[in-house]
């Protein structure tokens, strides 16, 4: 299978080094808008340099899209027009009505799949087995400032992903309760049913955080996304009372997870979708319902959208 990777930033580089590395795929192609780039890119995972998108789609069965968030569209509809299966990388697009209008598109029987990677780590399946009755749900999402981050805020660019995963373990709607924030710090008070959940994420930490805490009646489950380690405190049958203080010893576990690398997953996954002919995982209409909660939270504190960055009649040729 030949497989195309549109453009050749970090992600792109990320997507360009597994692709080269799966035994599916019998060619890799590259494009970006910066041909050194792409050039660069290519030279060290043995890739092919394709001209232009045209000359890419034309030859590729399917690709991946890792352009900045404001041209997903653009990329995602010259894909279309090759009926070239696709997997984009979160957000699907820069506004839930831009991914609302190319999931209407996308033709039965094309693979058209979002790349929110988190659902691919193995530690949400693991509590996905474990969580019964969830009483609170908190998970924190937070990042060193990065200036290869452009076109979204902090709930597009990483409260997101912890707004799928969510969305992936409680299937239900997620509504928005109230939030605060800037452009780069968040915290957002959302409600599955009766489960209070709590999100918050930053990209101006001086410590990188990925983590999820649940809490249940008898018990309470840790994971940590970076280290792929889940840890559950189980409450004992009783309560030791020494120098009349109570005293609790919780029996604490440690889940055996298998770990992967998540994008590897997440692209093998892809490349089996298409070969089979099965929907991703991941699909338009749950990452449009994403975008959805982003922009419920964003407007609470009148964050800038993401499209705001994006112009308004852009020219494939000139940003792909």
């Amino acid at each position: 299978m030949r497989v195309g990777v549109i453009g050749a930033g970090v992600m792109g580089r990320n997507h360009l080094r597994i692709f080269t590395e799966l035994k599916q795929v019998s060619e890799v192609l590259v494009h970006d808008v910066m041909r050194p780039a792409a050039e660069d890119a290519a030279r060290r995972v043995g890739a092919t340099v394709a001209g232009s998108l045209e000359s890419l789609l034309a030859t590729v069965d399917a690709v991946s899209i890792c352009v900045p968030t404001p041209h997903h569209l653009i990329a995602a509809e010259a894909a279309l027009a090759h009926e070239t299966h696709m997997l984009i990388e979160k957000p699907a697009c820069a506004t839930a009505l831009e991914a609302h209008h190319l999931a209407a598109a996308v033709p039965d029987g094309l693979v058209a799949g979002v790349g929110h990677i988190e659902r691919f780590n193995p530690i949400v399946d693991e509590v996905k087995k474990i969580v019964r009755k969830p009483l609170y749900v908190e998970a924190r999402r937070h990042n060193p400032t990065s200036s290869r981050i452009t076109g979204t805020s902090v709930v597009e660019d990483l409260m997101i992903h912890d707004i799928d995963v969510i969305g992936h373990l409680f299937p239900g709607a997620l509504a928005h309760v109230s939030s605060c924030g800037t452009p780069d710090v968040c915290a957002a008070l959302m409600s599955c049913g009766d489960v209070p959940v709590y999100l918050s994420a930053s990209r101006r930490s001086s410590k990188k955080i990925r983590s999820l805490y649940i809490e249940e009646e008898d018990l309470t489950i840790e994971g940590n996304y970076m280290s792929q380690e889940i840890t559950v405190y189980r409450r004992p049958d009783a309560y030791e009372s020494v120098n009349e203080r109570y005293v609790q010893e919780n029996v604490i576990e440690k889940v055996l997870v298998n770990r992967v690398e998540p994008l590897r997953l997440e692209l093998s996954t892809f490349i089996d979708c298409v070969r089979k002919g099965r929907p991703f995982p991941v699909t338009l209409a749950e990452a449009t319902a994403n975008l959805e909660v982003c922009e419920r939270i964003a407007a609470c504190y009148s964050i800038t959208p993401a499209h705001a960055h994006a112009p308004a009649e852009a020219d494939p040729a000139r940003v792909l």
